[in-house]
């Protein structure tokens, strides 16, 4: 398949803007796997450390530890390790859980949003950039397409965890 992207919408045929939505895709993944590595060592966190401390950003409140797991498909004395290591890093905070006094809550810590959220000022910009030249409707379908591949990648890795091949 050509690689000439400068092609508008309606000279691609339906396999030709499939099979490069595949290939943008495996791109997209490879290339915020680097960014996310080169974020991670620009703030001293390890990538997971930083993927979850991205999940923890979008909960709009403190989680428990099961709920880490749950979010960074770890196993919960994995998800138990990366909350021990976040705590000693200053990244995130326990607290204990108002409804059930013999489980913790994990949030950010006040500092570490901070200074993420600083090394993440310029990156933000760039892509709000890209955003920027898409008209509301092209945002919609993006946001939909990402919303539905996120829930297609969770029941995969659900699936594949699982021991399921079929």
């Amino acid at each position: 398949m050509s690689t000439d992207y400068a092609r508008s919408s309606d000279e691609w045929t339906r396999a030709e803007l499939l099979a490069r939505i595949v290939t943008e895709s495996q791109r997209h993944y490879a290339d915020y796997s680097l960014f996310n590595q080169a974020l991670a060592d620009h703030v001293g966190l390890h990538p997971t450390d930083m993927q979850c401390v991205a999940l923890l950003d979008m909960e709009p409140e403190p989680v428990s530890t099961g709920d880490i797991a749950r979010l960074t498909g770890l196993t919960s004395g994995s998800a138990t390790r990366l909350v021990d290591r976040l705590v000693k890093a200053g990244i995130v905070e326990r607290h204990a859980d108002p409804n059930d006094r013999r489980r913790s809550l994990v949030a950010l810590a006040p500092a570490a949003r901070d200074r993420i959220g600083a090394a993440w000022e310029t990156p933000g910009r760039a892509f709000g950039a890209v955003l920027a030249s898409y008209s509301d409707t092209e945002l919609a379908v993006i946001a939909d397409y990402l919303h539905r591949a996120a829930e297609v990648g969770r029941a995969q890795a659900k699936r594949l965890t699982s021991g399921d091949s079929g």
